[in-house]
């Protein structure tokens, strides 16, 4: 489901995970707040980064190609509640060095 940056700052609140799924050096140049880094490339290791499965999940990239298929993975791969903000230009706050 694509979620707008209201949305998303309204379910970080109240406890999803923030999951930007950028390499390592992209996410180092600027990320949202609070977001953890798992590369697309790394999806498979998502149980040890998310945790349980009925945690809501909130994912992002620069464009929003990784975000959606990281999303489809996490959905197939039992998430419940997976949101796609899409790429960086949806966000509109500022970002964490």
């Amino acid at each position: 489901m694509r979620i707008s940056a209201a949305e998303a700052r309204r379910l970080a609140a109240r406890g999803a995970l923030v999951l930007d799924v950028r390499t390592p050096q992209e996410y180092g140049d600027g990320h949202l707040p609070g977001a953890v880094n798992l590369p697309l490339s790394a999806i498979t290791q998502a149980r040890q980064v998310i945790g349980s499965t009925d945690r809501p999940v909130i994912v992002y990239c620069r464009s929003g190609a990784r975000s959606a298929r990281a999303a489809a993975v996490l959905t197939a791969g039992g998430w419940r509640q997976v949101c796609d903000l899409g790429g960086l230009s949806n966000w509109d706050g500022p970002l964490e060095p």
